[in-house]
């Protein structure tokens, strides 16, 4: 007799419109479409048990889908309380036969249960977006630790948690750094947070960008993703940054650029993606203007320092879905989005499926290569093999029609030798 699946969603009626949703964006996923293909027939993952920890959405779905292809035993869980697309995660259950633990909106008692069950599964690879995963079983489950040939990390700060653990000496198995691929961040970041984030905002706010001061605080590929939409829509953009190279860089870009401190006075909106903690604090809250924005698209909703916000308000209310109104003592108002979390995924559908069938892409071939290696790599954080970024690359050229140069022999020959000269 089969063993009944075990799973927890919001709700398996809302299976229907998810399985719509997942095949969607299917259609604009050309190259993970290939190479499901590819897995069906090689079984690359064939064996293994995975337990992935990913905002639970529809192109996440259809990762999820080639990784069973290739041979894997799934489980799923939500990277954020409010990244669920909780029709989708009805339909991965349903039609797909894919275990997932993940409800939109699910408090933090529910969000570790969740973890609790990804882990319970006993995982030989998993795959993270954040690092919560892989920080569960550094902390409260080191014995299953001991069962993993590798983790994948599909985000910025995951990366940054991932690289101060191997800092530190207290890794335990080896990390293949995904959003480092040319093949992730490059066109994940830069053009699938930019364009997401600004969906965000408006779905939340209603508000019209044309004419506003907007305020950037990190100037990383998802920051200069975010200032080159915002512009684009006829807002004053200005970059706030704690690294000189990438202050000079948006300057050039021609962005004004200044401490929060001083953009605080003036901004309208205001979006951290700095990977860091308390971006906004206290004192900046007293200085903005009477209806001030602010909303966060980075991954953890410890960018805006939120306690701090409600220790300054006399009141808090709810204006509109995903918008809190925090009443300051002195009266001005300010605006939080999303409560702080992930502005694109928790008020919109987060990016767009074609900048995530290179992500995630990258994320099947990764796991595939971790596997092939099992046992041969050393316990830190790896990059993703330069092979992979190209094979992705070539595929997506491919699928969308485009041709490019190929080096003639006298070339290549030219780029070998180094003696001719002037």
């Amino acid at each position: 007799m089969a063993k009944k699946m075990k799973y927890d969603v919001k709700d398996l009626k809302l299976a229907e419109l998810g399985k719509k949703r997942i095949l969607w964006a299917d259609g604009d996923m050309p190259v993970l479409a290939i190479l499901r293909k590819q897995f069906e027939k090689d079984k690359p993952l064939k064996g293994m048990r995975m337990s992935a920890c990913l905002h639970i959405t529809a192109e996440t779905a259809n990762l999820a889908r080639t990784l069973v292809a290739g041979g894997a035993d799934l489980v799923l869980c939500a990277s954020n309380p409010l990244s669920t697309q909780d029709d989708v995660a009805a339909a991965l259950v349903k039609y797909f036969k894919i275990p997932v633990f993940a409800i939109k909106g699910e408090d933090r008692r529910t969000y570790y249960k969740h973890l609790t069950a990804a882990i319970d599964h006993k995982p030989n690879i998993t795959m993270d977006d954040g690092a919560d995963l892989v920080n569960e079983l550094h902390t409260k489950r080191k014995k299953e630790a001991e069962n993993i040939i590798a983790s994948m990390e599909e985000t910025t700060t995951g990366v940054i948690r991932l690289r101060a653990m191997e800092a530190k000496g207290i890794l335990k198995f080896p990390v293949i750094a995904v959003n480092d691929a040319d093949t992730k961040h490059l066109f994940d970041n830069r053009y699938g947070t930019g364009q997401s984030t600004i969906d965000g905002v408006i779905r939340a706010t209603d508000m019209l960008l044309a004419g506003k001061d907007v305020v950037v605080a990190g100037y990383g590929w998802c920051g200069k993703g975010f200032a080159m939409r915002a512009a684009g829509m006829g807002a004053h953009v200005t970059v706030t940054e704690v690294d000189s190279i990438r202050a000079l860089e948006a300057t050039m870009d021609g962005y004004r650029v200044c401490t929060i401190e001083e953009a605080a006075s003036y901004g309208d909106l205001f979006v951290t993606v700095t990977g860091n903690k308390h971006v906004l604090r206290p004192e900046h809250f007293r200085k903005m203007k009477d209806g001030a924005m602010v909303a966060n698209s980075g991954h953890f909703d410890v960018e805006i320092d939120i306690p701090g916000l409600k220790k300054l308000a006399k009141s808090v209310r709810n204006v509109r879905p995903f918008v809190d109104e925090f009443t300051l003592k002195n009266g001005k108002r300010i605006r939080l989005l999303g409560q702080g979390r992930l502005i694109n995924l928790a008020a919109a559908e987060g990016h767009p499926a074609c900048v995530m069938d290179m992500s995630f892409s990258t994320q099947a071939l990764t796991s595939a290569f971790a596997v092939k290696n099992k046992g041969k790599l050393e316990i830190k954080v790896h990059d993703v093999p330069a092979s992979i970024d190209k094979k992705v690359a070539e595929l997506k050229l491919k699928s969308m029609d485009i041709k490019i140069d190929k080096l003639t022999a006298v070339q290549k020959r030219y780029l070998a030798e180094s003696g001719e000269g002037t």
